[in-house]
């Protein structure tokens, strides 16, 4: 109605214009508002016109979707496709100024090299306001109408989803309901797997792979025949962990004359650990053990710096008598449970140099070493030295040089691996290179997780990590896995990121199902994690309730999110999209894990929730685009 009122005034002043005889500026006033009128109302039909257009859009984007939902589940063939994207189209194109709206709809059928497509175009005009007025300038036109149109194009048919899911299994998941509503979301009716689960037609069109971390993943036990498994720090002693930093331990000047009944020569200020009554053992114990199975086995304790049980102890095998350290008035006789010097040791100066002398021993790691071809055939030897040349520290000779030896059957062979597996060594701890034996950085070191008095990888404890479950489409199995999850452990979301990423390469140790190259996949990973990074492989970087300065943690997590981000296709597009999710419930609030956030594909990508209820919405929103994702590419 404006712009027919607007029209009919116009033209009446036209008129009385064109007979009005007063003067010149009537006349030349009459000539130059025309072209005036149609420039400046050209910028609102243009605008009306560029509203219809992108209604038209963003219904025919919504119509192409819908239709490809169809066609998957099987509700519409091919046939109908024409009919019902009419039918959609006109229940979602509400734009008032479109007049004459047309769309057509062409399907494709696929073919060995290409995916089907279903292209809908869409045209229409407006009725324009001002831009008719040109019609009256001398040059004329035709200005009545202005024309639009869109087309979107979807493939349908060989598209298929890869999702991996890195949940956070940490013990503060037990606060404020949130492992049970990380459950829910997940597994519980219409959660994640119910709606991912939907959209698979026939069996591989969706796969899932679920990655419950704390500060390891757990592989399972029966891996351990696995080529990709590096076994250094779980093989080795405590002096030759190649990741301990500063807090690597040493061995004593006194240590050839460690043996039976002699006190343990470390404590957790000397070493991180104490020793224990046997392999493996929780009991501790001031003293070696003079009887017994294990008389004169030196077993270090769970390792308080990093978390970690060792697999072996040394042994004290009798090396007849002499000086065992000289040249250093710190060297001293190991005492017993007494207070005094053990049994046959003393301590003088003698021509000016100070010694001490007493039994020797010599202390082989029980694991196999080098030279044994009998025992534990099946596992790698550990090469680590155990002791000084001819048995004693000297001023001149204070580094061990003397390799492990030990040629029985091991006290703690790898079969006994619960399925711990931590950070790779660096640089391969931020990438998804897959493992080669040729490189061991490229390998999985395995590892005994320890902590608050739990072996968290062993089955038979009351609240174990549970096991990573590579992609699957067996949605009850994936349900049970998620529904098992339990709070346990300290924080290293890098590592359970790092077998997300695995979990969808092809060729990786999770054995993901092989790709077709006629087919487009969709690969994403979502994080969730309740709290800030405390602690992962490296015992300098956090001590698991807080990361050393500088965020050394974040900072090789950074390093990872922005190699996940830089892989590329073959047509230059983006290989993962990732979801991050921040639970922050804890009081005072964490601040925002910036390393979460900056690891999310975009800033839409990135959730904060601050209440245990927000996890399911938050699942439900990701599920819808995901839906999208994998219907329309």
């Amino acid at each position: 109605m404006l712009g027919s009122a607007i029209s009919h005034r116009v033209r009446a002043a036209v008129r009385r214009f064109s007979r009005a005889t007063d003067g010149n500026v009537a006349v030349i006033f009459t000539f130059a508002i025309l072209p005036i009128l149609a420039f400046v109302g050209a910028a609102v039909d243009y605008t009306r016109a560029n509203n219809a257009r992108t209604a038209m859009q963003s219904a025919l984007d919504s119509t192409a979707l819908m239709l490809s939902k169809d066609l998957t589940m099987g509700t519409i063939t091919a046939a109908q496709i024409p009919s019902k994207a009419q039918t959609y189209f006109n229940s979602l194109f509400t734009n008032k100024d479109g007049k004459g709206i047309s769309v057509s709809a062409t399907y494709t059928t696929p073919t060995s090299t290409a995916a089907a497509t279903i292209l809908l175009s869409g045209s229409g005009y407006i009725n324009t306001y001002f831009m008719k007025f040109a019609d009256l300038l001398p040059s004329g036109g035709n200005f009545q109408k202005m024309n639009f149109g869109s087309s979107t194009t979807t493939t349908w048919g060989n598209v298929k989803m890869r999702v991996a899911l890195a949940l956070d299994n940490t013990g503060s998941m037990s606060q404020n309901g949130k492992i049970t509503a990380l459950r829910n979301a997940v597994a519980g009716t219409g959660g994640l797997i119910d709606q991912l689960s939907a959209l698979s037609k026939n069996n591989g069109d969706v796969y899932i792979s679920v990655i419950p971390f704390a500060k390891v993943v757990n592989l399972g036990a029966s891996n351990y025949t696995q080529n990709w498994i590096d076994w250094t720090d779980w093989l080795n002693p405590p002096t030759a962990q190649p990741n301990n930093g500063s807090t690597q331990a040493t061995l004593p000047m006194n240590w050839h004359a460690v043996g039976p009944g002699a006190r343990c020569p470390w404590t957790n200020g000397n070493g991180g650990f104490t020793c224990t009554k046997g392999p493996t053992n929780s009991s501790n114990t001031t003293y070696i053990p003079s009887s017994g199975t294990y008389s004169g086995y030196i077993c270090p304790s769970v390792d308080y710096n990093s978390h970690t049980l060792y697999n072996g102890c040394w042994v004290s095998t009798p090396a007849g008598t002499g000086v065992f350290c000289t040249g250093s008035n710190s060297c001293s006789c190991p005492t017993d449970s007494t207070g005094n010097a053990v049994s046959g040791c003393s301590c003088g100066t003698k021509n000016g140099v100070y010694s001490c002398s007493g039994n020797l021993y010599t202390h082989d790691w029980t694991q196999p070493g080098p030279n044994d071809t009998v025992d534990n055939k099946n596992q790698p030897r550990v090469t680590a030295v155990v002791g000084w040349t001819n048995n004693q520290w000297t001023s001149t000779n204070k580094t061990p040089t003397v390799v492990n030896n030990w040629q029985q059957p091991s006290t703690n062979p790898i079969s006994t691996w619960t399925g711990c597996i931590t950070d790779r060594t660096q640089p391969n701890d931020a990438t998804g290179v897959l493992p080669s034996t040729s490189d061991v950085t490229t390998m999985f070191p395995a590892n005994e997780y320890y902590e608050n008095g739990t072996a968290y990888c062993n089955s038979n404890v009351s609240t174990p990590l549970e096991p990573i479950i590579p992609l699957s489409y067996n949605w009850s199995a994936l349900k049970t896995a998620v529904n098992a999850m339990q709070p346990t452990g300290g924080t290293d979301q890098s590592v359970g990121l790092a077998w997300a990423w695995q979990s969808l390469l092809v060729g990786g140790p999770l054995n993901a199902p092989a790709e077709d190259s006629n087919t487009t996949y969709n690969r994403v990973i979502i994080i969730l994690s309740d709290g800030l990074n405390t602690e992962d492989r490296w015992p300098d970087y956090g001590d698991g309730s807080s990361q050393a300065s500088g965020n050394p943690i974040d900072a090789r997590q950074t390093l990872q999110c922005q190699n996940l981000q830089a892989a590329r296709d073959s047509n230059g597009a983006p290989l993962y999209t990732i979801y991050a999710i921040q639970v922050n419930t804890s009081t005072p609030a964490d601040p925002t894990s910036t390393v979460l956030k900056n690891c999310a594909s975009s800033p839409d990508k990135f959730y904060m929730l601050t209440s245990s209820t927000q996890i399911l919405t938050t699942f439900n929103t990701i599920g819808t685009a995901l839906s999208k994702l994998r219907l329309a590419k």
